[in-house]
């Protein structure tokens, strides 16, 4: 079972989901919430790395908006909402936020002194940024919306980098998904995987074009990015 804990900036405080594994010490995930923020999914996705040896922390990203925003993709009400949080939403401060995160993590006497980070849609792009300007040991990044306006960033790069891309995202455009490729392809520290017919957040459960064998794919590559960086 999860539970809440508080996280203290500069700039103030935040919540932070954790769910903890079995073993007394592990190597943990900092898990990058999408635009509904700390919901039933993303606990979920915190449920599932504990159950596989990790000790995964959800942080509130949205607190210096609204802290405690809880929504999901099932109405159009809910849709309209995250989108305006998106909107506010101050990509930088978030990164830090991340940052602060991983620092508070790693301290944890359970913690094995490896932290990653794997983030979906708005998390995607905080993923990237995340392996960019943090010391996170290893970043996975599913379906990053807005990665090809920092490409510039990757020579920051010092740590492994997972991205999963779908090739008919309604928010990432072809033309964008051309670049990552062309830049990043090569990159040593780079692996990126692509799904031939899938849409925006296929690896969402639940969601509209949540897709089960893909899910289980992009799943098991990060499952297996993770057990290798993060050892």
């Amino acid at each position: 079972m999860g539970e809440t804990t508080t996280i203290k900036t500069q700039d103030g405080e935040f919540s932070a989901y954790v769910a903890r594994p079995g073993n007394p010490k592990a190597p943990a995930v900092v898990v990058i919430q999408e635009i509904f923020g700390v919901n039933a999914v993303m606990r979920g996705v915190c449920d599932e790395l504990a159950a596989a040896g990790f000790l995964a922390v959800c942080p509130d990203l949205f607190w210096r908006i609204e802290p405690g925003v809880d929504i999901t993709d099932q109405s159009e009400a809910e849709w309209k909402k995250a989108f305006e949080l998106y909107n506010a939403f101050d990509v930088d401060a978030g990164v830090a936020d991340i940052a602060t995160t991983i620092d508070h993590v790693r301290a944890l006497p359970e913690c094995s002194g490896k932290v990653g980070a794997v983030g979906y849609c708005l998390g995607g792009l905080l993923a990237f940024l995340t392996a960019t300007r943090t010391d996170s040991d290893a970043s996975a990044a599913y379906y990053g919306v807005g990665i090809e306006k920092h490409l510039a960033e990757v020579e920051k790069l010092a740590h492994p980098l997972l991205i999963h891309i779908a090739e008919e995202d309604q928010f990432v455009p072809k033309e964008a998904q051309a670049l990552i490729l062309a830049q990043l392809k090569n990159h040593p520290q780079v692996q990126i995987h692509t799904y031939a017919g899938r849409d925006h957040a296929f690896a969402r459960v639940g969601g509209e074009h949540y897709d089960a064998a893909d899910a289980k794919l992009a799943n098991g590559r990060t499952l297996a990015f993770f057990q290798q960086n993060l050892a």
